[in-house]
């Protein structure tokens, strides 16, 4: 498949990838998952290897990036701070120039965004950032793809988070879409709201792509929305702060009235995943006719495969 040459990048955040790169993963994701459906296996990791290391746990972050690599032949490995000197006994920089030795990438979920960037430089070889305190770009890149195949292309279309507007989903949220032309509205209370510092890096992007990138705490900007988006009300680290969170957010609750709110009868619910149901979004949302969530999780994988063939091998390969 044509298009820009990024064997050998890292993925670490969304910002310093072009539209272009970020519309090419989507097309290998888009053929990935045509490939999964009919059955077809290439193999095309045989003989490399990949480093997993996780200080969070994780369903779909870590099931992804196993299958994706493991179906192709390739051989991942799980390795969680009980396993490996990460910053410990030994310098993290040390560690990476070891795992940048004995492995062909690697994949990282934890908490700080410093630690996956000095994986990447000491390493030597492309680093994937699953998800640290401050992004998650892998999840982005399902978003959008589940929206582009609701909608067919998602340039122009409202997706609208409701929740907690300063975790790292809405930051990768606010990015991508700042980029491809997705106009993203986060309705957050005010003590929720994304840091100011986030929109002064974005404005190049929405003048060149027209995107409209609002924050308000005003529940009914939900109207036209075309996707309505959640997460989790505490978000893995901050369990103390629960009733705090559910004192503000309460009112934020995706449920049924917040849908009608919308004025869309083709509107979409969209999660990350793990869901509190009864929480952030009601049974009804969640299990009924408008929910894509199965659909969004499954493309996690088909992103994450697309990220590693893109900057593991040649184009002629995939």
């Amino acid at each position: 498949m044509q298009g820009p040459d990024i064997k050998g990048r890292s993925l670490l955040n969304l910002k310093n990838w072009t539209p272009e790169e970020i519309r090419f993963l989507l097309r290998i994701a888009v053929n990935e998952k045509k490939n999964s459906r009919e059955g077809i296996i290439k193999r095309r990791f045989e003989g490399k290897t990949l480093a997993m290391i996780f200080e969070k746990r994780s369903t779909r972050t870590r099931c992804s990036f196993e299958t994706a690599f493991g179906e192709e032949g390739g051989h991942p490995v799980f390795l969680s701070p009980s396993d490996i000197q990460l910053g410990g006994k030994e310098s993290l920089e040390d560690t990476a120039r070891v795992l940048g030795r004995m492995f062909s990438a690697i994949e990282f979920r934890g908490f700080s965004q410093k630690t996956v960037e000095e994986l990447a430089e000491k390493s030597g070889i492309p680093v994937y950032n699953g998800l640290t305190d401050e992004y998650h770009p892998t999840q982005a890149l399902a978003d959008i793809m589940t929206l582009s195949e609701e909608f067919g292309s998602p340039v122009g279309k409202n997706l609208c988070f409701v929740g907690d507007g300063r975790n790292n989903v809405v930051r990768s949220l606010i990015i991508i879409c700042a980029k491809l032309g997705v106009n993203c509205t986060v309705v957050s209370p005010e003590a929720l709201h994304p840091e100011p510092d986030l929109f002064e890096e974005i404005n190049p992007w929405i003048r060149e792509s027209g995107a409209k990138i609002t924050v308000t705490a005003d529940i009914s900007a939900v109207n036209n929305a075309d996707a309505i988006y959640t997460d989790v009300w505490v978000s893995m680290g901050e369990e103390d702060k629960k009733e705090e969170r559910v004192a503000l957010l309460s009112p934020y609750q995706v449920n049924d009235r917040l849908f009608e709110m919308t004025g869309n009868k083709n509107c979409i619910f969209l999660h990350c995943l793990p869901a509190v149901k009864g929480e952030e979004v009601t049974v009804s949302v969640f299990e009924g006719p408008s929910s894509r969530v199965w659909e969004q999780a499954e493309n996690r994988k088909h992103t994450i495969k697309a990220i590693m063939l893109a900057t593991l091998l040649n184009q002629d390969v995939y």
